[in-house]
């Protein structure tokens, strides 16, 4: 069965790329007129610098967080280090696989002084603590939302955000860390490792907090910039900014998210904005997010180099 799995594993990420990308290309195709007709003020510019900023700022905070999650695993890094390998690697999400940015990452701790183990136990943190951080937002702000879906929509996003904190959890993590040395030793008599987190990472969870809001933000701003938001619609905005963040996070065959994240967001607000503003919207404010994780890559080596 595993043997099974593996070999039709491709072939799911290829079927859900092609499906968004072949759902976003309908979607253009029956208004790309409407979106030909959409210009860009003055105060649309101004709107979509500071959602460049903002999401630039997303992105140093969350080095910051990893350098903090090593602080909370006892692991004598520089901070700063962290948060520019943590900048350089960013971009490498976009690559196939969508996992190069954390093979970076783990050889950036072990540079660093961190441990294997410890190197590839912050690494895993990171998305876990960020799935976390996103489904607490879009629960707070998803009152329309479930209005829409029901108690389906509440019953998945509270089971699930209460899987993904108890996983988290000392109790849940070191004896699985424990587990996994005792496979590597392969039966050899060593000694039980000792436990390597002593109390819950609740500041990096407040930290991811924040780089979802920061996020969210962006996307807000990039909306200003091609539309007026009924402030009564900006808790569904970022709800569904966190809900489309999160499924282009954890679904597979989509490099950064790419389509996924597009897809689902002009599907949860076709309601209540026309095709062409949510076309234009999402496709801005990628090239926003692009541009701002290029921008932190190269901040990050002229400081090296300074």
């Amino acid at each position: 069965m595993p043997l099974i799995i593996r070999r039709l594993t491709p072939f799911f990420r290829w079927l859900i790329l092609g499906g968004t990308l072949f759902f976003l290309a309908k979607v253009l195709k029956d208004h790309w007129q409407e979106v030909a007709a959409i210009r860009v003020t003055a105060a649309g510019w101004a709107y979509l610098e500071i959602a460049l900023g903002l999401t630039l700022f997303a992105h140093i905070s969350g080095g910051w967080v990893w350098s903090r999650t090593l602080y909370e695993l006892k692991q004598p890094v520089n901070s700063i280090w962290v948060m520019q390998a943590y900048l350089k690697t960013n971009i490498a999400k976009y690559l196939p696989g969508n996992v190069w940015h954390y093979y970076g990452r783990v050889n950036a701790a072990k540079k660093a002084g961190a441990s294997l183990k410890v190197a590839a136990l912050s690494v895993l943190l990171e998305p876990l603590l960020m799935l976390a951080a996103a489904l607490l937002v879009t629960l707070l702000c998803s009152q329309q939302i479930l209005a829409q879906y029901g108690a389906i929509a509440l019953v998945w996003q509270t089971s699930t955000l209460f899987f993904i904190l108890a996983a988290v959890h000392p109790r849940c993590l070191n004896p699985l860390l424990q587990f996994a040395s005792k496979l590597k030793q392969r039966g050899e008599e060593a000694p039980t490792p000792d436990q390597i987190i002593d109390h819950y990472p609740l500041v990096p969870l407040l930290g991811e907090l924040g780089f979802v809001l920061l996020r969210a933000s962006g996307f807000l701003a990039t909306f200003l910039a091609i539309s007026a938001i009924a402030p009564a619609d900006i808790p569904l905005l970022i709800s569904v900014f966190s809900l489309a963040w999160l499924l282009g996070l954890v679904v597979p065959g989509a490099p950064g998210g790419v389509g996924v994240f597009e897809a689902t967001a002009i599907a949860l607000l076709g309601k209540q904005y026309s095709p062409a503003i949510l076309l234009s919207v999402v496709a801005l404010y990628r090239l926003v997010s692009v541009l701002a994780e290029i921008a932190g890559a190269g901040l990050a080596w002229l400081d090296e180099q300074g």
